[in-house]
Order: C-alpha cells, then structure tokens, then sequence
C-alpha cells in the first residue's frame, strides 16, 4: 500500500478508509478491501467486491482532485433473513455519474454498467460535499 491511504476506522464488519487523488489509490483501495474482507471471513465475495471498487475508484480519481472515501460494512437485508455488504465510494464532486452505452471499440465506459450489473443494487446520493456511488452484494448464507 501506499501514503495515499488512511484508514479512518475499521472492526468486524466495518472499515473505512481515504486516499488522496494518486492513481495508486486504486490499487491500495483493491489490496486494503481484499484484505478486510479476508478478516471478515468473506472471501468468497472478494473478487467482485475489490472489482467494483476498482471501478468506482478509478471513476471517482478520473473526475476528482480531492480525498476519495471509501466504506464498507454488513448490514441486515429487511425481511430477508440474509445480509448484505454495502460498499460506497464518496468523493468531492457533486455531479452524479451517469452510464453510457460503450461502441465495441471504446476502452472505458463500462464501469457503472459492470456495477448495475454485477451488484444487488446501486446508486448514488449527493452530500454536503460531493456525492457517493454506493453498491450491495448479498452475503453467502451463514456468512
């Protein structure tokens, strides 16, 4: 990892961290998921879980000249019975992301489609600085 990143907090079933605006971010924010997730015994999930944060980092460090948030914590599914881990991407850019559709030959512009398509649900929200992109998984049962 690098100085780019500072672990605001992180227990069992909750972590946080910030980077500054360095595209290794990128790669200290997959290492640092990849390895909570590990702690937490998730694994299972890791691979698409440091893949969406991948994505949303490198969207958030492409638009943003200031700290990138990132968090992640379990949360209970209402009515479920089941769990979820709900990951969010803040950064200091009010404008909200938007999808687009990608020509074959175009090298970005999939991110936020690999999102939709790969998490339970997702979205964004405006704060008081800049927005957030957050995304769900479903935990494995027992998990």
């Amino acid at each position: 990892m690098n100085d780019s990143a500072g672990a605001v907090a992180s227990t069992p079933g909750f972590a946080e961290w910030s980077f500054s605006a360095e595209p290794d971010s990128v790669r200290s924010a997959r290492g640092l998921v990849r390895n909570a997730l590990a702690d937490w015994g998730l694994a299972a999930i890791s691979d698409v879980t440091v893949l969406l944060v991948s994505e949303l980092v490198t969207n958030a460090l492409r638009y943003a000249s200031g700290p990138i948030g990132v968090r992640m914590y379990c949360r209970p599914l209402p009515g479920s019975g089941g769990r979820a881990l709900l990951v969010e991407v803040s950064d200091p850019v009010k404008d909200p992301p938007r999808e687009r559709a990608a020509a074959p030959e175009d090298e970005g512009g999939r991110g936020l489609q690999l999102v939709a398509c790969a998490s339970r649900r997702w979205g964004t929200r405006r704060g008081t600085v800049g927005k957030t992109v957050w995304f769900e998984l479903a935990l494995p049962s027992g998990a």
